[in-house]
Protein backbone atom coordinates (compact mmCIF):
# COMPACT_ATOMS: atom_id res chain seq x y z
CA UNK A 1 0.00 0.00 0.00
CA UNK A 2 2.92 2.40 0.96
CA UNK A 3 4.42 2.24 -2.34
CA UNK A 4 1.00 2.39 -4.61
CA UNK A 5 0.47 5.43 -2.70
CA UNK A 6 3.98 6.22 -3.34
CA UNK A 7 3.54 6.05 -7.31
CA UNK A 8 0.42 8.35 -6.58
CA UNK A 9 3.39 10.65 -5.18
CA UNK A 10 5.79 10.48 -8.54
CA UNK A 11 2.67 11.38 -10.74
CA UNK A 12 1.64 14.27 -8.41
CA UNK A 13 5.11 15.41 -8.45
CA UNK A 14 5.41 15.12 -11.98
CA UNK A 15 2.52 16.77 -12.79
CA UNK A 16 3.44 19.65 -10.76
CA UNK A 17 6.55 20.37 -12.21
CA UNK A 18 6.65 19.05 -15.58
CA UNK A 19 2.41 20.46 -16.38
CA UNK A 20 1.05 22.84 -13.83
CA UNK A 21 3.92 24.87 -12.97
CA UNK A 22 4.44 25.45 -16.80
CA UNK A 23 0.73 25.49 -17.53
CA UNK A 24 0.72 28.35 -14.72
CA UNK A 25 3.32 30.13 -16.49
CA UNK A 26 2.13 29.93 -19.44
CA UNK A 27 -1.35 31.24 -18.62
CA UNK A 28 0.01 34.53 -17.08
CA UNK A 29 1.53 34.95 -20.61
CA UNK A 30 -2.01 34.62 -22.80
CA UNK A 31 -3.80 36.62 -20.29
CA UNK A 32 -1.07 39.56 -21.05
CA UNK A 33 -1.55 38.91 -25.08
CA UNK A 34 -5.28 38.60 -24.59
CA UNK A 35 -5.02 41.90 -22.76
CA UNK A 36 -2.96 43.60 -25.43
CA UNK A 37 -5.29 42.40 -28.58
CA UNK A 38 -8.63 43.59 -26.58
CA UNK A 39 -6.74 46.69 -26.53
CA UNK A 40 -5.95 47.23 -29.92
CA UNK A 41 -9.48 46.72 -30.83
CA UNK A 42 -10.97 49.47 -28.42
CA UNK A 43 -8.74 51.78 -29.82
CA UNK A 44 -9.75 50.79 -33.10
CA UNK A 45 -13.54 51.72 -32.41
CA UNK A 46 -12.70 54.50 -30.78
CA UNK A 47 -11.04 55.35 -33.50
CA UNK A 48 -13.90 54.52 -35.92
CA UNK A 49 -16.52 56.52 -33.75
CA UNK A 50 -14.05 59.60 -33.44
CA UNK A 51 -14.59 59.57 -36.93
CA UNK A 52 -17.83 59.12 -37.66
CA UNK A 53 -18.76 62.53 -35.16
CA UNK A 54 -16.74 64.31 -37.39
CA UNK A 55 -18.32 63.31 -40.26
CA UNK A 56 -22.15 64.23 -38.35
CA UNK A 57 -20.78 67.44 -37.62
CA UNK A 58 -19.52 68.49 -41.21
CA UNK A 59 -22.73 67.21 -42.47
CA UNK A 60 -25.06 69.22 -39.96
CA UNK A 61 -22.76 72.22 -40.83
CA UNK A 62 -23.94 71.82 -44.76
CA UNK A 63 -27.04 71.45 -44.06
CA UNK A 64 -27.63 74.57 -42.25
CA UNK A 65 -25.05 76.28 -44.63
CA UNK A 66 -27.39 75.68 -47.13
CA UNK A 67 -30.59 76.74 -45.48
CA UNK A 68 -29.15 79.60 -44.65
CA UNK A 69 -27.74 80.21 -48.12
CA UNK A 70 -31.41 79.66 -49.49
CA UNK A 71 -32.98 81.88 -46.90
CA UNK A 72 -30.66 84.92 -48.28
CA UNK A 73 -31.58 84.25 -51.63
CA UNK A 74 -35.50 84.74 -50.94
CA UNK A 75 -34.66 87.33 -49.04
CA UNK A 76 -32.43 89.15 -52.02
CA UNK A 77 -35.79 88.07 -54.46
CA UNK A 78 -37.68 90.06 -52.55
CA UNK A 79 -35.91 92.90 -51.92
CA UNK A 80 -35.28 92.66 -55.92
CA UNK A 81 -39.03 92.69 -56.52
CA UNK A 82 -40.44 95.55 -53.88
CA UNK A 83 -40.10 99.08 -55.88
CA UNK A 84 -40.07 100.91 -52.41
CA UNK A 85 -36.52 99.67 -51.68
CA UNK A 86 -33.17 101.19 -52.32
CA UNK A 87 -30.90 100.41 -54.96
CA UNK A 88 -28.08 100.40 -52.15
CA UNK A 89 -30.79 97.63 -50.05
CA UNK A 90 -31.31 95.59 -53.05
CA UNK A 91 -27.34 95.14 -53.55
CA UNK A 92 -26.81 94.23 -49.97
CA UNK A 93 -29.41 91.26 -50.11
CA UNK A 94 -27.50 89.93 -53.62
CA UNK A 95 -23.94 90.19 -51.70
CA UNK A 96 -25.47 88.59 -48.64
CA UNK A 97 -26.82 85.94 -50.83
CA UNK A 98 -23.44 85.29 -52.61
CA UNK A 99 -21.66 84.81 -49.56
CA UNK A 100 -24.17 82.46 -48.31
CA UNK A 101 -24.18 80.17 -51.23
CA UNK A 102 -20.19 80.29 -50.76
CA UNK A 103 -20.03 79.29 -47.38
CA UNK A 104 -22.35 76.29 -48.57
CA UNK A 105 -20.28 75.25 -51.44
CA UNK A 106 -17.15 74.87 -48.43
CA UNK A 107 -19.32 73.24 -46.27
CA UNK A 108 -20.21 70.73 -48.52
CA UNK A 109 -16.81 70.46 -49.78
CA UNK A 110 -15.55 69.77 -46.37
CA UNK A 111 -18.47 67.36 -45.95
CA UNK A 112 -17.80 65.26 -49.41
CA UNK A 113 -14.02 65.31 -47.68
CA UNK A 114 -14.37 64.20 -44.39
CA UNK A 115 -17.54 61.45 -45.90
CA UNK A 116 -14.38 59.95 -47.91
CA UNK A 117 -12.12 60.04 -45.07
CA UNK A 118 -14.86 57.95 -42.74
CA UNK A 119 -15.89 55.47 -45.41
CA UNK A 120 -11.69 54.45 -46.29
CA UNK A 121 -11.73 54.32 -42.34
CA UNK A 122 -14.89 52.56 -41.44
CA UNK A 123 -13.64 50.03 -44.82
CA UNK A 124 -9.93 49.48 -42.95
CA UNK A 125 -11.97 48.77 -39.80
CA UNK A 126 -14.07 45.99 -40.40
CA UNK A 127 -11.93 44.69 -43.39
CA UNK A 128 -8.05 44.84 -42.20
CA UNK A 129 -7.85 46.50 -38.23
CA UNK A 130 -10.26 44.35 -36.21
CA UNK A 131 -10.16 40.95 -38.52
CA UNK A 132 -6.48 41.27 -37.72
CA UNK A 133 -6.87 41.44 -34.12
CA UNK A 134 -9.40 38.26 -34.07
CA UNK A 135 -6.91 36.73 -36.15
CA UNK A 136 -4.50 37.17 -33.66
CA UNK A 137 -6.51 36.28 -30.44
CA UNK A 138 -7.63 32.85 -32.94
CA UNK A 139 -3.99 32.20 -33.22
CA UNK A 140 -3.53 32.56 -29.82
CA UNK A 141 -6.28 30.42 -29.05
CA UNK A 142 -4.52 28.09 -31.38
CA UNK A 143 -1.68 27.71 -29.49
CA UNK A 144 -3.63 27.54 -25.98
CA UNK A 145 -5.66 24.49 -27.25
CA UNK A 146 -1.88 22.71 -28.63
CA UNK A 147 -0.24 23.06 -25.29
CA UNK A 148 -3.52 21.76 -23.35
CA UNK A 149 -2.43 18.97 -25.76
CA UNK A 150 1.20 18.48 -25.25
CA UNK A 151 0.13 18.50 -21.36
CA UNK A 152 -2.27 15.56 -21.94
CA UNK A 153 0.68 14.09 -24.03
CA UNK A 154 2.80 14.78 -20.91
CA UNK A 155 0.72 13.16 -18.31
CA UNK A 156 -0.29 10.20 -19.74
CA UNK A 157 3.47 9.77 -20.20
CA UNK A 158 4.10 10.65 -16.84
CA UNK A 159 1.16 8.34 -15.80
CA UNK A 160 2.50 5.17 -18.18
CA UNK A 161 5.87 5.12 -16.77
CA UNK A 162 4.31 4.23 -13.49
CA UNK A 163 1.81 1.76 -14.52
CA UNK A 164 3.72 -1.15 -14.28
CA UNK A 165 4.77 -0.54 -10.52
CA UNK A 166 1.08 0.12 -9.70
CA UNK A 167 0.52 -3.04 -10.79
CA UNK A 168 3.58 -5.21 -9.45
CA UNK A 169 1.90 -3.35 -6.08
CA UNK A 170 -2.04 -3.92 -6.80
CA UNK A 171 -0.77 -7.58 -7.50
CA UNK A 172 1.36 -7.62 -4.09
CA UNK A 173 -1.69 -5.65 -2.47
CA UNK A 174 -3.61 -8.94 -4.08
CA UNK A 175 -1.58 -11.77 -2.68
CA UNK A 176 -1.60 -10.18 0.86
CA UNK A 177 -5.20 -9.93 1.09
CA UNK A 178 -5.32 -13.79 -0.11
CA UNK A 179 -2.91 -14.73 2.30
CA UNK A 180 -4.83 -13.41 5.20
CA UNK A 181 -5.07 -16.13 7.86
CA UNK A 182 -7.80 -15.00 10.21
CA UNK A 183 -7.71 -18.09 12.56
CA UNK A 184 -3.87 -17.86 12.99
CA UNK A 185 -4.08 -13.96 13.24
CA UNK A 186 -6.94 -14.11 15.86
CA UNK A 187 -4.84 -17.06 17.47
CA UNK A 188 -1.18 -14.70 17.28
CA UNK A 189 -3.55 -12.12 19.44
CA UNK A 190 -4.72 -14.68 22.44
CA UNK A 191 -0.61 -15.77 22.69
CA UNK A 192 0.64 -12.18 22.99
CA UNK A 193 -1.93 -10.79 25.14
CA UNK A 194 -3.29 -13.72 27.23
CA UNK A 195 -3.45 -13.26 30.96
CA UNK A 196 -2.77 -16.47 32.02
CA UNK A 197 -4.71 -16.13 35.15
CA UNK A 198 -6.92 -19.35 35.92
CA UNK A 199 -10.75 -19.19 36.56
CA UNK A 200 -12.16 -19.28 40.21
CA UNK A 201 -13.31 -22.12 41.71
CA UNK A 202 -17.06 -23.07 42.71
CA UNK A 203 -17.94 -21.28 45.28
CA UNK A 204 -18.85 -23.72 48.46
CA UNK A 205 -22.44 -23.57 49.36
CA UNK A 206 -22.64 -22.19 53.23
CA UNK A 207 -25.59 -23.36 55.14
CA UNK A 208 -27.26 -20.95 57.17
CA UNK A 209 -29.18 -23.37 58.88
CA UNK A 210 -27.06 -24.15 61.16
CA UNK A 211 -26.98 -22.36 64.78
CA UNK A 212 -23.77 -20.31 64.82
CA UNK A 213 -23.18 -16.79 65.35
CA UNK A 214 -22.06 -15.28 62.31
CA UNK A 215 -20.10 -11.86 62.22
CA UNK A 216 -20.25 -10.01 59.13
CA UNK A 217 -17.40 -10.12 57.16
CA UNK A 218 -16.30 -10.69 53.41
CA UNK A 219 -15.46 -14.45 54.39
CA UNK A 220 -18.55 -15.47 53.35
CA UNK A 221 -18.11 -14.92 49.40
CA UNK A 222 -14.17 -15.77 49.79
CA UNK A 223 -12.10 -18.56 48.47
CA UNK A 224 -8.96 -18.43 50.36
CA UNK A 225 -6.28 -21.05 48.77
CA UNK A 226 -3.55 -21.90 50.40
CA UNK A 227 -1.62 -22.93 47.48
CA UNK A 228 -1.02 -19.16 46.60
CA UNK A 229 -4.46 -19.05 44.29
CA UNK A 230 -6.40 -16.22 43.94
CA UNK A 231 -9.53 -15.42 45.90
CA UNK A 232 -12.63 -13.52 45.16
CA UNK A 233 -13.39 -10.20 46.75
CA UNK A 234 -16.88 -9.05 47.50
CA UNK A 235 -16.95 -6.45 50.23
CA UNK A 236 -17.67 -3.25 51.96
CA UNK A 237 -17.84 -0.66 49.22
CA UNK A 238 -15.47 -1.89 47.15
CA UNK A 239 -17.49 -3.99 43.80
CA UNK A 240 -15.47 -7.08 41.47
CA UNK A 241 -15.19 -6.04 38.22
CA UNK A 242 -14.67 -8.36 35.43
CA UNK A 243 -11.12 -7.99 34.79
CA UNK A 244 -11.24 -7.94 30.69
CA UNK A 245 -13.35 -5.30 30.46
CA UNK A 246 -12.14 -2.37 33.04
CA UNK A 247 -9.64 0.61 32.39
CA UNK A 248 -6.31 0.16 31.57
CA UNK A 249 -3.87 0.64 34.22
CA UNK A 250 -1.54 4.08 33.43
CA UNK A 251 1.09 5.42 34.14
CA UNK A 252 5.00 3.61 34.74
CA UNK A 253 4.54 0.18 36.56
CA UNK A 254 7.33 -1.49 39.26
CA UNK A 255 10.09 -2.61 38.29
CA UNK A 256 9.14 -6.18 38.54
CA UNK A 257 5.97 -5.77 36.38
CA UNK A 258 3.94 -6.97 39.20
CA UNK A 259 1.62 -5.04 37.97
CA UNK A 260 0.87 -7.12 34.98
CA UNK A 261 -1.13 -10.78 34.33
CA UNK A 262 0.89 -13.60 35.04
CA UNK A 263 1.49 -14.10 31.58
CA UNK A 264 2.48 -10.91 30.60
CA UNK A 265 4.64 -10.15 33.38
CA UNK A 266 6.49 -13.44 32.49
CA UNK A 267 7.03 -11.91 28.75
CA UNK A 268 7.89 -8.32 29.99
CA UNK A 269 10.71 -10.15 32.10
CA UNK A 270 11.60 -12.98 30.16
CA UNK A 271 12.44 -9.22 26.99
CA UNK A 272 14.21 -7.86 29.69
CA UNK A 273 15.97 -10.63 30.48
CA UNK A 274 17.21 -10.95 26.83
CA UNK A 275 17.83 -7.72 26.41
CA UNK A 276 20.13 -7.31 29.96
CA UNK A 277 22.02 -11.07 28.11
CA UNK A 278 22.54 -8.70 24.93
CA UNK A 279 23.88 -6.23 26.90
CA UNK A 280 26.32 -8.40 28.59
CA UNK A 281 27.33 -9.79 25.34
CA UNK A 282 28.49 -6.44 23.80
CA UNK A 283 29.84 -5.20 26.88
CA UNK A 284 32.14 -8.73 26.76
CA UNK A 285 32.71 -8.12 23.42
CA UNK A 286 34.06 -4.45 24.04
CA UNK A 287 36.09 -6.32 26.57
CA UNK A 288 37.45 -9.16 24.49
CA UNK A 289 38.88 -6.40 22.08
CA UNK A 290 40.33 -4.21 24.09
CA UNK A 291 42.09 -7.01 25.52
CA UNK A 292 43.63 -8.38 22.41
CA UNK A 293 44.68 -4.64 21.94
CA UNK A 294 46.28 -4.66 25.03
CA UNK A 295 47.98 -7.71 24.27
CA UNK A 296 49.43 -6.51 20.79
CA UNK A 297 50.52 -3.02 22.88
CA UNK A 298 52.56 -5.45 24.96
CA UNK A 299 53.83 -7.33 22.31
CA UNK A 300 54.83 -4.43 20.40
CA UNK A 301 55.29 -1.21 22.32
CA UNK A 302 55.48 1.48 19.63
CA UNK A 303 52.03 0.86 18.73
CA UNK A 304 50.82 2.38 22.10
CA UNK A 305 50.65 2.10 25.88
CA UNK A 306 49.26 -0.93 26.95
CA UNK A 307 48.13 0.77 30.50
CA UNK A 308 46.31 3.56 28.90
CA UNK A 309 42.90 0.62 27.66
CA UNK A 310 43.23 -0.80 31.60
CA UNK A 311 41.05 2.21 32.65
CA UNK A 312 38.32 1.39 30.00
CA UNK A 313 38.61 -2.92 30.59
CA UNK A 314 38.06 -1.94 34.48
CA UNK A 315 34.65 0.46 33.40
CA UNK A 316 33.80 -2.76 31.41
CA UNK A 317 34.62 -5.36 34.13
CA UNK A 318 31.62 -2.96 36.71
CA UNK A 319 29.82 -2.69 33.96
CA UNK A 320 29.20 -6.58 33.08
CA UNK A 321 29.39 -6.89 36.95
CA UNK A 322 26.17 -4.45 37.19
CA UNK A 323 24.60 -6.06 34.55
CA UNK A 324 24.59 -9.97 35.19
CA UNK A 325 23.52 -8.73 39.01
CA UNK A 326 20.62 -6.98 37.15
CA UNK A 327 19.92 -9.83 34.64
CA UNK A 328 20.26 -12.04 37.89
CA UNK A 329 17.56 -10.15 39.92
CA UNK A 330 15.29 -10.60 36.45
CA UNK A 331 15.90 -13.85 36.02
CA UNK A 332 14.86 -14.49 40.13
CA UNK A 333 11.16 -13.05 38.86
CA UNK A 334 10.90 -14.71 35.97
CA UNK A 335 11.61 -18.34 37.46
CA UNK A 336 8.75 -17.02 40.45
CA UNK A 337 6.06 -16.18 37.59
CA UNK A 338 7.22 -19.53 35.78
CA UNK A 339 7.08 -21.59 38.51
CA UNK A 340 3.51 -19.99 39.23
CA UNK A 341 2.09 -20.68 36.19
CA UNK A 342 -0.26 -24.07 35.83
CA UNK A 343 0.81 -26.55 33.16
CA UNK A 344 3.59 -24.52 31.09
CA UNK A 345 5.98 -26.28 28.98
CA UNK A 346 9.25 -25.64 27.93
CA UNK A 347 8.08 -25.44 24.45
CA UNK A 348 5.34 -23.16 25.20
CA UNK A 349 7.81 -20.81 26.32
CA UNK A 350 9.24 -20.75 23.41
CA UNK A 351 6.01 -19.86 21.35
CA UNK A 352 5.11 -17.37 23.25
CA UNK A 353 8.33 -16.01 22.92
CA UNK A 354 7.70 -15.38 19.61
CA UNK A 355 5.02 -12.68 19.85
CA UNK A 356 7.14 -10.82 23.01
CA UNK A 357 8.78 -8.07 20.27
CA UNK A 358 4.46 -7.54 19.40
CA UNK A 359 2.99 -4.28 21.75
CA UNK A 360 2.81 -5.87 25.24
CA UNK A 361 1.81 -2.09 26.47
CA UNK A 362 -1.99 -2.36 26.23
CA UNK A 363 -2.16 -5.89 28.12
CA UNK A 364 -3.59 -3.82 31.21
CA UNK A 365 -7.13 -4.22 29.30
CA UNK A 366 -6.92 -8.22 30.16
CA UNK A 367 -5.75 -8.34 33.79
CA UNK A 368 -7.35 -5.51 35.88
CA UNK A 369 -8.37 -8.01 38.35
CA UNK A 370 -5.48 -8.17 39.80
CA UNK A 371 -4.86 -4.60 40.28
CA UNK A 372 -3.42 -3.54 43.50
CA UNK A 373 -4.81 0.10 45.41
CA UNK A 374 -1.56 1.26 43.49
CA UNK A 375 -2.24 -0.31 40.05
CA UNK A 376 -0.26 -3.07 41.09
CA UNK A 377 -1.17 -6.68 40.49
CA UNK A 378 -1.74 -8.83 43.60
CA UNK A 379 -1.82 -13.15 44.16
CA UNK A 380 -4.89 -12.96 46.61
CA UNK A 381 -7.15 -10.57 44.48
CA UNK A 382 -5.90 -11.94 41.19
CA UNK A 383 -9.84 -13.39 40.54
CA UNK A 384 -12.77 -11.55 40.95
CA UNK A 385 -15.79 -13.27 40.15
CA UNK A 386 -18.94 -10.69 39.98
CA UNK A 387 -19.74 -9.61 36.96
CA UNK A 388 -19.59 -6.53 35.64
CA UNK A 389 -23.42 -5.32 34.80
CA UNK A 390 -25.29 -2.04 34.22
CA UNK A 391 -26.13 -0.24 37.38
CA UNK A 392 -29.30 -1.36 38.73
CA UNK A 393 -31.17 -2.28 41.68
CA UNK A 394 -29.76 -5.11 42.51
CA UNK A 395 -25.89 -3.36 42.92
CA UNK A 396 -27.72 -1.02 45.32
CA UNK A 397 -27.56 -4.33 47.38
CA UNK A 398 -24.49 -4.45 48.02
CA UNK A 399 -23.78 -0.38 48.65
CA UNK A 400 -26.19 -1.51 51.89
CA UNK A 401 -23.98 -4.01 53.29
CA UNK A 402 -21.93 -3.47 56.67
CA UNK A 403 -18.81 -2.53 57.18
CA UNK A 404 -15.82 -4.81 57.72
CA UNK A 405 -15.45 -5.30 61.26
CA UNK A 406 -12.22 -4.03 62.97
CA UNK A 407 -8.79 -6.17 63.84
CA UNK A 408 -6.85 -3.92 65.33
CA UNK A 409 -5.51 -0.46 64.86
CA UNK A 410 -2.35 1.11 63.31
CA UNK A 411 -0.39 4.39 63.51
CA UNK A 412 0.99 5.71 59.94
CA UNK A 413 4.75 6.10 60.11
CA UNK A 414 5.17 8.38 56.78
CA UNK A 415 2.62 10.39 54.95
CA UNK A 416 0.84 8.80 51.84
CA UNK A 417 -0.56 9.94 48.93
CA UNK A 418 -3.53 7.93 47.78
CA UNK A 419 -4.51 8.68 44.43
CA UNK A 420 -5.25 5.21 43.01
CA UNK A 421 -8.63 4.26 43.31
CA UNK A 422 -8.62 2.18 46.25
CA UNK A 423 -6.11 3.63 47.96
CA UNK A 424 -6.60 5.96 50.93
CA UNK A 425 -4.59 9.22 51.97
CA UNK A 426 -2.90 9.21 55.54
CA UNK A 427 -0.54 11.92 57.32
CA UNK A 428 2.17 11.21 59.15
CA UNK A 429 0.99 9.95 62.78
CA UNK A 430 -2.40 9.31 62.24
CA UNK A 431 -4.03 6.56 63.92
CA UNK A 432 -6.30 4.32 62.05
CA UNK A 433 -8.54 1.12 62.19
CA UNK A 434 -7.08 -2.09 60.36
CA UNK A 435 -9.95 -3.97 58.66
CA UNK A 436 -7.48 -6.49 56.90
CA UNK A 437 -3.89 -7.13 57.21
CA UNK A 438 -1.31 -7.94 54.83
CA UNK A 439 -1.98 -10.71 53.18
CA UNK A 440 1.75 -10.87 51.36
CA UNK A 441 1.08 -8.29 49.03
CA UNK A 442 2.74 -5.32 51.11
CA UNK A 443 -1.08 -3.49 51.41
CA UNK A 444 -3.15 -3.17 54.45
CA UNK A 445 -6.43 -2.29 54.02
CA UNK A 446 -7.84 0.44 56.67
CA UNK A 447 -10.57 2.47 58.14
CA UNK A 448 -10.74 5.87 59.35
CA UNK A 449 -14.82 6.32 59.54
CA UNK A 450 -17.68 4.83 58.20
CA UNK A 451 -17.40 6.13 54.26
CA UNK A 452 -13.37 6.28 54.40
CA UNK A 453 -11.56 3.19 53.73
CA UNK A 454 -8.95 1.80 51.36
CA UNK A 455 -5.38 0.29 50.92
CA UNK A 456 -1.55 1.90 52.40
CA UNK A 457 1.74 0.26 52.13
CA UNK A 458 1.94 -1.84 55.14
CA UNK A 459 5.64 -0.45 55.32
CA UNK A 460 4.02 3.14 55.71
CA UNK A 461 2.36 1.83 59.53
CA UNK A 462 2.98 0.12 61.95
CA UNK A 463 0.11 -2.35 63.11
CA UNK A 464 -1.59 -3.14 66.70
CA UNK A 465 -3.91 -6.21 65.95
CA UNK A 466 -6.34 -7.27 68.61
CA UNK A 467 -5.83 -10.63 69.75
CA UNK A 468 -9.44 -11.21 70.41
CA UNK A 469 -10.58 -10.25 67.01
CA UNK A 470 -7.61 -11.20 65.30
CA UNK A 471 -8.93 -15.00 66.23
CA UNK A 472 -12.47 -14.45 65.08
CA UNK A 473 -10.86 -13.30 61.62
CA UNK A 474 -8.92 -16.28 61.43
CA UNK A 475 -12.17 -18.75 62.32
CA UNK A 476 -14.20 -16.79 59.64
CA UNK A 477 -11.98 -17.73 57.13
CA UNK A 478 -11.18 -21.29 57.79
CA UNK A 479 -15.01 -21.89 57.81
CA UNK A 480 -14.99 -20.28 54.44
CA UNK A 481 -12.27 -22.91 53.54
Amino acid sequence: MNDYAGQHEVISENMTSLITGELTRYVQELKQERKSHFHDGRKAQQHLETCWKQLEASKRRFERDCKEADRAQQYFEKMDADINVTKADVEKARQQAQLRHQMAEDSKAEYSSILQKFNSEQHDHYYTHIPNIFQKIQEMEERRILRIGESMKTFAEVDRQVIPIIGKCLDEITKAAESIDHKNDSQLVIEAFKSGFEPPGDIDFEDFTQPMKRTVSESSLSNSRGDGKSEPKFGGKSKGKLWPFIKKNKGAGPEDFSNLPPEQRRKKLQQKVDELNKDIQKEMDQRDALTKMKDVYIKNPQMGDAASVDHRLAELGQNIEKLRLEAQKFEGWLADVEGRLPMRTEQARRQSGLYEAQNTSAVNSCAQDRESPDGSYTEEQSQETEMKVPATDFDDEFDDEEPLPTIGTCKALYTFEGQNEGTISVAEGEMLYVIEEDKGDGWTRIRRNEDEEGYVPTSYVEVYLDKNAKDVYKSLQKISE
